[in-house]
Formats: structure tokens, C-alpha cells, sequence
């Protein structure tokens, strides 16, 4: 099973995202069934946000969460940055955790760039981990010229992650930012990862005939192939959302999956790298 460390501690390289769950109270069951049948299955990771319903989210992860041993739960949110000053960061924090009905995260992330001087956030994000209501922190939606500032910083090195999209259709951050983060040793955690755009025709990367060939082959889904070639490298880690409690079990499947040179060659056929700076897009 493919794995990655996150500050000391080994997880499945599959997680949960929860991006839009807990926004219509009729979905609330089979959401929490399919984050429960995601644990089930092995997964460790589940990823949320004070930003996702505006704490809707944390507030199902919650419920989702209770029957387990919160030790075997890595736990991550996010805090937005309009929020992340040295006034309202600790705040916020002890919402999400109680809507989260935990004391602790494993990790926190500032969510993307905002106003606030990032020194002030960094600052603020080591002093929570310090008192222990998290045991790590880390970025989201950093670039490789917002990950430079943050290594400048006296604290900044203390970051662990940074979560950023991507997926086989958007693949910017490989022309400069992943290339960064391989030589300083920090783990990418990709949302969206079977996201992707379709064609005026409807088509997407789900439909496309050579993912549908090396899935067949392996008797996987696309979507669980896709996943796969999120997390070939070992360093990445995919955090898919899904209410369907089938396709939440099935994403592990992804971790077990080693794809062939000769495939990982027919997808970089159809889906070449870039060959020049892409813009960052923002969850």
C-alpha cells in the first residue's frame, strides 16, 4: 500500500476530502455513510474546512467521526485567511474543533493567501502547535513564490504540506511548484483529484478511452486508476470526495494499484505535462 509521512506519522496515500458535504441536510446520512465506509476501507485521512459550508462540513465530519478512536483518525482542517491573524486565529481554531467534536487536529492549513502579513499566520500556527491543539501545520494553495517567502521565514519551515489541485488534466504545478516541494521534502496533498474539466462535448478524463483500457486491464474503475496515478511517486497524497459509500470504499484500491512504465507512458501521450508556468487555482 502506497503511504506518505506527514510530520512523523505514516498514512494510506488515499484520504477523504469533504469539499460541499454537509450542505443539504437530506444527503447528511449517506455522506456520513460514505466517510465511515471510507475508514472502513482503510482510509486514515480526512480532509475539511471552516470554509466548506461555512462549518457544515466540519460539523458532519464530526458526527461521521464519533464512533472511532480519535488516535486512528488523521484529522485536517483549514483555516480562511481573513481569519488567520494572531486576533482571530486561535478562535476559529476552537470552532472547528468543536464542531469537529475533538480537541486536537493533526494538521492545520492556511487555507490560501489572504491580507493578513503571512509572518503574523505562520507565527500564530507554531504557537497553536505549541500549546497543543494541533500536533502540525501547514499551506494550501501556495505557489512556489509564496513557498519561498514561507521558507524565509523563522518558523517556516515548520510546514509539512501543502495542498494544492491537481489531477491528470491539471497538472501546472508539475512545471515548477512540485519540483520545489520534491527537493525541500514536502509532501503534496492533491484535491480534486478526478476533478478535471470537460469538453464542450462532455467528455473528461473519466471517459477517455486509454484511462477506460489501463482500468479494464487492472479491473478498476477510472476513477480509481486516476487516483493511482495521483500517488505514483510516493510523495502525494489524494483526498477524493464522494457521497457514495461504494466509490468511497473502492478509492483504496488506488493505494495497492502500481501502474507500468508503459502505461504511465500512454497517459503522458494524453496528458502532457506543461511546458510553461500554469496560474493556481483556488478550493
Amino acid at each position: 500500500m502506497k503511504k506518505v509521512t506527514l510530520a512523523g506519522v505514516e498514512v494510506p496515500a488515499i484520504g477523504i476530502g469533504t469539499w460541499h458535504m454537509g450542505e443539504d441536510p437530506s444527503q447528511e446520512q449517506r455522506e456520513i455513510q460514505a466517510i465511515r465506509s471510507g475508514l472502513d476501507a482503510g482510509v486514515r485521512i480526512v480532509d475539511t474546512a471552516e470554509m466548506y459550508g461555512s462549518g457544515k462540513s466540519e460539523t458532519l465530519v464530526g458526527k461521521a467521526l464519533a464512533p472511532y478512536q480519535r488516535d486512528d483518525i488523521y484529522l485536517i482542517s483549514k483555516v480562511l485567511p481573513h481569519n488567520a491573524s494572531k486576533a482571530k486565529l486561535e478562535q476559529h481554531l476552537d470552532a472547528s474543533l468543536q464542531r469537529l467534536q475533538t480537541d486536537y487536529l493533526d494538521l492545520y492549513l492556511y487555507h490560501w493567501r489572504g491580507g493578513v502579513p503571512l509572518a503574523e499566520t505562520i507565527a500564530e500556527l507554531d504557537r497553536m502547535k505549541q500549546i497543543g491543539k494541533i500536533k502540525a501545520w501547514g499551506v494550501s494553495n501556495f505557489d512556489v513564490t509564496d513557498m519561498e517567502e514561507l521558507w524565509d521565514l523563522p518558523a517556516g519551515k515548520n510546514a509539512v504540506v501543502n495542498e494544492d489541485l491537481y489531477n491528470i488534466e491539471e497538472r501546472g504545478i508539475e512545471y515548477d511548484l512540485l519540483p520545489w516541494q520534491h527537493e525541500h521534502h514536502v509532501p503534496l496533498i492533491a484535491y480534486s483529484p478526478v476533478g478535471g474539466k470537460q469538453n464542450e462535448l462532455g467528455t473528461s478524463m473519466l471517459t477517455n478511452q486509454v484511462v477506460k483500457e489501463i482500468a479494464d486491464q487492472h479491473n478498476v474503475t477510472p476513477y480509481v486508476l486516476l487516483l493511482a496515478w495521483i500517488i505514483r511517486n510516493g510523495q502525494t497524497i489524494a483526498i477524493p470526495q464522494t457521497n457514495n459509500p461504494e466509490h468511497a470504499a473502492a478509492n483504496m484500491q488506488a493505494a495497492e494499484l502500481e501502474l507500468t512504465s508503459a502505461e504511465l507512458a500512454r497517459l503522458e501521450q494524453e496528458y502532457p505535462k506543461p511546458d510553461h508556468k500554469v496560474p493556481l487555482a483556488i478550493n
